[in-house]
């Protein structure tokens, strides 16, 4: 995929804006209140912007190797991070970052953490944010574009050259300069003080006690009391299970065909990450509808996992074949099958499994899961979820893509072209390599 010069800009600055969000959203919840992200009077944080440009230029080539391009999203973030962060420094005479008190840090301009924490969060920018950006980007007419982009470039020159002068102590009259300025900052205040009163709205529904505790620069919004994150059966607690369940699953699943067949095959139903959503689902509404019956005898958990397992996968297989028009399992060639979506013997599968994960499985995995700390927790749940949902979403548009593609339909929309330019018939066949279309 070939970007223009339009749209490496309008990437630069939705990036750049987005970046400052982001920070303003994470110091909200660290110190408990409005904190001035970015060195520009604006709202924009531009090493976010610069880090994506670069991001997607190096990786541009490289849309059939997720794995390749997220090692080349962490050096480009150690690069970028560690020369930003001397720069600044040198110029402004502060650190805008410090990871001095980290290990595996250098000079305290980055870290092993932040490398990695941020060549994540950059790879998964590319795959699951982008596409959107590039579908809102083909539904804007260029002449508008052009227009925004001319105002936004001179917008931020002038606030670039305000706030270089600042800096370095240079002394010229306000006037036009002065006036955007002050506009961009106030601007970037009210975002602040918006994006702030968000998070506390949340923070205060999410956590009730904290709203009469007194925030600080230690803990923020300030310290849970007698909470238990995802305490029994909750919301939380089915995501984090749904989560693991369909990372285990997959591993699971690979090493049984490895095993059986002597072939290491791809087993994920999702574009980007080891995940197979039939064992991550089965995870969640297992756990929903055998615990009541966790503490009965293993025969009824048997019986119930035999036959909502075997219900639930001919469910999946239908369901898969009718919205997308492929088979992802047939198993035709083995006994006591019905039309090749289930057998008896997985559905034993299924049955053993159930009494294993509501016996074993099931108590370890509810105890770690309450042991983490609750506002931790309930982030992470909102990203595990964020995650989740965008990589389905865009493995369910590649797939259709790609059944159309092979049913000779050409690509009409802004979506169908930005499947077919990054998701290519190999790419699609190596991550589902049994899928047939019907």
């Amino acid at each position: 995929m070939q970007y223009t010069i339009h749209q490496l800009i309008f990437f630069f600055f939705v990036y750049s804006f987005l970046g400052w969000i982001f920070d303003m959203t994470a110091e909200a919840i660290r110190y408990g209140k409005v904190a001035n992200r970015g060195f520009l009077n604006g709202p924009l944080c531009v090493h976010y912007g610069i880090i994506m440009i670069v991001v997607l230029l190096d990786i541009n080539d490289l849309w059939e190797h997720p794995l390749y391009q997220l090692i080349t999203c962490m050096v480009i973030v150690f690069v970028t991070e560690y020369v930003s962060g001397a720069m600044l420094k040198k110029i402004t005479g502060r650190r805008f970052w410090d990871y001095s008190h980290l290990k595996f840090n250098i000079g305290g301009y980055t870290c092993a953490f932040s490398i990695i924490g941020w060549g994540l969060a950059a790879a998964a920018t590319a795959w699951l944010i982008h596409p959107l950006v590039c579908i809102i980007y083909a539904l804007i007419p260029l002449s508008i574009i052009k227009i925004l982009e001319i105002a936004a470039i001179v917008i931020f020159l002038i606030d670039l050259f305000v706030t270089a002068a600042t800096m370095l102590k240079w002394h010229f009259s306000g006037g036009i300069y002065g006036n955007v300025a002050k506009t961009l900052e106030k601007t970037k205040i009210h975002l602040g003080q918006k994006t702030f009163q968000w998070v506390s709205k949340r923070m205060y529904k999410a956590f009730p006690e904290l709203e009469g505790q007194e925030k600080n620069d230690e803990v923020g919004f300030g310290k849970t009391k007698d909470r238990v994150f995802a305490k029994g059966l909750c919301f939380d607690k089915l995501v984090w299970i749904f989560f693991v369940s369909a990372l285990l699953g997959d591993w699971v699943e690979t090493v049984f065909v490895w095993l059986t067949a002597g072939e290491f095959m791809s087993r994920s139903s999702l574009l980007y990450g080891t995940f197979s959503i039939v064992w991550g689902l089965g995870g969640a509404l297992a756990t929903a509808l055998l615990y009541p019956v966790k503490d009965k005898n293993p025969l009824i958990i048997f019986a119930g996992g035999f036959v909502l397992g075997g219900v639930y996968e001919y469910s999946c297989s239908v369901f898969t074949e009718y919205v997308f028009g492929t088979v992802f399992w047939d198993y035709s060639h083995l006994p006591y099958n019905i039309n090749g979506r289930v057998n008896l013997l997985f559905c034993v599968y299924w049955g053993v499994a159930a009494i294993a994960w509501v016996k074993l499985i099931y108590p370890a995995a509810s105890f770690l899961l309450e042991k983490i700390p609750p506002v931790a927790g309930k982030i992470m749940t909102w990203i595990i979820v964020v995650f989740m949902v965008l990589n389905m979403a865009v493995s369910g548009a590649a797939i259709s893509r790609y059944v159309s593609r092979k049913s000779g339909v050409e690509a009409s929309t802004p979506i169908e072209h930005l499947c077919d330019s990054i998701y290519s018939d190999k790419f699609i066949e190596r991550i589902y390599p049994n899928m047939r279309i019907q």
